[in-house]
């Protein structure tokens, strides 16, 4: 039997305990003095892609998971439909996965059960957000309940005691999402601060970053800060570099390049009932053996797999 130090082979892969995976996580969010970017993926696939792009993290997004699942971004997917994808995007890659757990799918004892899941899996951190369950995507309607401060750092505590430094533990803020404003978001940053998180994700669905770059300013850097510039993508980097921003997340884009590739192919092909004029726009089969390292397979058979004469009997 493994203890949790040693190490597991999957699909030709060798990972580490979470608590290796969490800890590059955090040398790239808290320790890290240079501008980190995480890249989302949703499934083995996407992420094997952003590992070879020369991302070094990556998000699992809620939105592009449940996407994936067909089901829409408001608690739909189970929590056990979550975790199960993430561990097949850590089995894909070596990169830490910092998974957006939503609001923890209920109280602290739901967050806390998803937390020691998470962890089991070989996940390298969870956010959390301060909404109650089910939650609805940021970006959708007006209608963003916040849970109450203390309940949600309830939360927070049972995910801390419940796994420890095993997992980073980002706690998102949703108040300028609500339309609560900055105190509120300050508020609320120094009460899960106290809580145990070890960084704030701070939200924004607007379109230009003020309100993000006036948070980073006044909060000064207590914990490390987290933004999802989905909304506010045209803000230069450079801002996020000079408001010491520590991460930023590229948060559905995988996803989003996914759908609109496919929805063009499928468009092409049953309009030209043929597959000729496509084939030179889509990944080769090669490109796909290679990413899910069909080499590895191939030279596993060949060292644990007996050798055949033409008869039919392994060679001695």
């Amino acid at each position: 039997m493994q203890t949790q130090n040693q190490s597991v082979v999957a699909n030709g892969r060798r990972h580490h305990a979470a608590s290796g995976a969490a800890d590059k996580l955090r040398n790239q969010i808290c320790c890290n003095h240079e501008l980190s970017f995480l890249m989302e993926a949703h499934d083995g696939l996407s992420g094997a892609i952003a590992e070879r792009a020369g991302f070094k993290g990556l998000w699992a997004s809620g939105l592009s998971i449940s996407c994936s699942l067909g089901y829409r971004d408001a608690n739909e997917a189970s929590w056990t439909q979550l975790v199960d994808v993430v561990e097949r995007m850590v089995d894909s890659t070596d990169l830490p996965v910092l998974v957006d757990g939503d609001s923890g799918f209920g109280n602290f004892n739901n967050a806390r059960l998803l937390a020691r899941k998470l962890q089991q899996r070989g996940a390298a951190g969870v956010a959390l957000e301060d909404k109650g369950f089910p939650k609805m995507n940021s970006f959708v309607g007006d209608r963003h309940p916040l849970a109450d401060t203390g309940e949600f750092s309830g939360r927070l505590r049972a995910v801390k005691d419940a796994v420890g430094d095993d997992l980073v533990l980002v706690a998102r803020i949703e108040a300028l999402i609500a339309g609560h404003g900055m105190d509120e978001a300050l508020t609320r940053a120094h009460a899960y601060a106290e809580a145990g998180a070890d960084a704030i994700l701070i939200h924004s669905r607007k379109s230009v970053a003020d309100e993000i770059l006036a948070f980073a300013g006044a909060w000064q850097n207590r914990l490390p800060v987290v933004i999802v510039p989905t909304k506010y993508y045209r803000t230069p980097v450079s801002a996020y570099r000079e408001a010491g921003i520590s991460t930023v997340i590229w948060a559905n884009h995988s996803m989003r390049a996914a759908i609109a590739g496919m929805r063009d192919i499928c468009g092409r092909i049953i309009a030209e009932q043929s597959i000729s004029g496509i084939e030179g726009e889509v990944a080769t089969l090669d490109e796909v053996f290679g990413l899910l390292r069909y080499g590895e397979l191939a030279a596993a058979e060949e060292r644990y797999l007996p050798q055949h004469n033409g008869n039919g009997h392994a060679k001695a």
